[in-house]
């Protein structure tokens, strides 16, 4: 049996065409996303100043969330840190309360508090992973570029959708030369819920990730969908999931074992990331890791916040 049943005509097929179903919805959404009331949190407002501190060290004039809704304002409208501080302090003014916007040294400082922020989404269901290179801002990047020091650096940011809803349900920012398996235990730890499916490309094949995705969820075990390399072999008992992958594939071919496993949702997380880059941008703007974690951290509550709100119902019309 061929590789792929269609493998002689392939570049024959025409490129589908979608109809968005909910289109007034979806506009009425897209509009709204400019809309600053969706980006001020009155929770933020009503606690705009820090709590005392019980431990030793200096005491903090704003709140977490505070400074969490000028970073969002930030991020949003695309706004530099000083930009951002003035900007909030415009906003507080014409709501007439008597706040001081954070300064702009603040901002950068304690931008890396959110780092560890969690996406608030619960009961993801189908998981969808994959990782791709953000670059890094600053002139310094661009001179080691331009006299040939070193390559430019970037940033890899792994990503976790649920495939139901669009919504980032897991993230993470790490060095340029982390390796997308060992970051699959970090991303399913982030999960709240029960997992069905777990989908990801070929550069996630590999025992670890099964072992990992188990670990997580062995009462029922998801089911993982990776498509095994062309050289995979079956194990010795010929009993896990990744051989049945291989055995499907050498029965039905490549497209087939991809419509009967699902594994098309897998193009859900590229437009995941091609909307993180479209609606936020391919360059972080922090200069440490820490700092350009939290950056993420605030882009993925962004994004998540831009899907609930507009999201299209795509139908398939060829």
């Amino acid at each position: 049996m061929p590789f792929k049943f269609n493998a002689t005509r392939r570049h024959h097929i025409p490129k589908a065409r979608y109809r968005v179903r909910n289109w007034p919805a979806y506009e009425a959404g897209l509009r709204r996303r400019g809309d600053l009331t969706l980006w001020i949190d009155q929770a933020a407002l009503d606690t705009w100043q820090a709590p005392p501190r019980i431990t030793p060290g200096g005491q903090a004039i704003y709140s977490d969330l505070a400074i969490e809704m000028v970073l969002m304002l930030r991020t949003v409208f695309h706004l530099a840190l000083r930009q951002a501080e003035a900007f909030a302090g415009s906003v507080l003014r014409l709501l007439g309360l008597d706040l001081r916007s954070p300064d702009h040294t603040t901002l950068s400082r304690r931008s890396g508090e959110f780092a560890a922020r969690r996406p608030s989404v619960i009961a993801a269901r189908h998981l969808v992973v994959d990782s791709t290179g953000l670059k890094l801002f600053g002139q310094g990047e661009w001179n080691e570029e331009r006299y040939g020091r070193h390559r430019r650096s970037w940033r890899k940011l792994h990503l976790a959708i649920d495939a139901g809803t669009s919504e980032i349900v897991a993230n993470a920012l790490t060095e340029n030369d982390a390796d997308d398996i060992g970051e699959v235990s970090g991303l399913l730890e982030q999960v709240d819920g029960k997992i069905a499916s777990f989908i990801a490309d070929g550069a996630y094949d590999g025992e670890p990730v099964y072992q990992a995705v188990v670990r997580q969820q062995h009462d029922p075990p998801p089911n993982v969908v990776i498509p095994p390399r062309a050289s995979a072999v079956l194990s010795t008992d010929g009993q896990s999931q990744r051989d049945q992958h291989i055995q499907m594939i050498a029965e039905k071919g490549r497209m087939g074992w991809q419509k009967a496993t699902g594994y098309g949702r897998r193009s859900l997380v590229e437009t995941a990331i091609g909307r993180y880059k479209h609606l936020i941008g391919s360059t972080l703007r922090a200069r440490n890791l820490a700092a350009q974690q939290g950056e993420v951290a605030i882009a993925v509550q962004a994004l998540n916040r831009m899907i609930g709100i507009a999201k299209p119902l795509s139908v398939r019309v060829t």
